[in-house]
């Protein structure tokens, strides 16, 4: 079990004690959201993904930390990869990468360019993931001349604590994204089927995750050899596992046997759509896992 913690409040008044309440309550890792702004959140705080997660590190000891997700809306993989080395280094080796293509809000068009098409979004996050991927690899010379992202002799020593480098989590829906984290990733992120009504139910959320492992099943086994992503983790976004011990035990377990290794849910935000009762919220933290296996 996983939680997400939204960079909205001032490190002092807030933030820093979630983060290390987090690790408190025995989570396996906090994630934040990498955005410039989001949602409706637009007109709140909202600070910056990358010192917060240096800030988080150096708070905790055991907590895996990560950003669910990154992308490259407006990120360039030459800067992201130093400070994810930094990063790594400060945690001493607990940093995930979660990264995907990005959507078409306010960070689509942040830096003035128009919205990417569906074609072009895919592209560039292929070749983002890729130059990213070689970077992070080859921490003393890493070159690259790419369509839309470039690399000219960049050095990145010492290299990550992790070996080879740090893990990535991507986010995959469609069959190309799909191919990509059979190809790069550790572990593969969903948050559901958005072709999804609002109003589907459960069996119908399921059903559709269950098809997404399939087609994550299918890339690997295109990918030969080697290609295994093993964890699989559920950001349950739109999906209220929160009302109670018993509702979560019930929904991870459900998640668990379609094949999730990890569910991830929001650390609670009043007056916002994560708003949760934060005391029910910790009783699940400490009592669910167990319950679980």
């Amino acid at each position: 079990m996983s939680t997400v913690i939204l960079p909205h409040q001032r490190w002092h008044e807030g933030a820093r004690d979630e983060w290390r309440r987090a690790e408190e309550l025995g989570f396996h890792a906090a994630y934040t959201y990498d955005h410039l702004s989001w949602r409706s959140f637009r007109d709140r705080p909202w600070l910056g993904a990358v010192p917060t997660l240096a800030a988080a590190a150096a708070v905790t000891g055991r907590i895996r930390l990560g950003t669910l997700v990154t992308s490259p809306n407006f990120r360039h993989p030459v800067p992201l990869a130093k400070d994810l080395v930094t990063l790594d280094d400060v945690s001493d080796g607990r940093v995930t990468l979660g990264i995907g293509s990005g959507g078409t809000g306010f960070d689509a068009t942040a830096l003035g360019q128009q919205p990417w098409s569906s074609r072009e979004r895919a592209d560039r996050f292929e070749e983002f993931v890729v130059l990213l991927d070689h970077l992070l690899r080859t921490p003393a010379d890493a070159s690259s001349d790419g369509r839309f992202y470039s690399a000219h002799e960049v050095r990145n020593l010492p290299g990550c604590v992790q070996q080879p480098r740090i893990p990535f989590a991507i986010a995959a829906i469609g069959p190309r994204a799909m191919r990509l984290a059979a190809r790069h990733g550790q572990a593969w992120v969903t948050f559901g089927d958005p072709a999804l009504p609002e109003d589907a139910t459960p069996d119908q959320q399921r059903e559709a995750l269950r098809r997404q492992l399939e087609r994550l099943d299918e890339a690997c086994a295109a990918e030969g050899e080697g290609h295994s992503v093993e964890e699989r983790i559920l950001l349950a976004d739109t999906m209220p596992p929160l009302r109670s011990v018993d509702a979560f035990v019930d929904f991870a377990g459900a998640h668990a046997e379609l094949g999730f290794t990890e569910v991830v849910v929001h650390w609670p935000v009043p007056d916002s759509i994560f708003a949760a009762d934060l005391g029910t919220f910790e009783q699940i933290a400490v009592a669910a896992p167990a319950q679980l296996g």
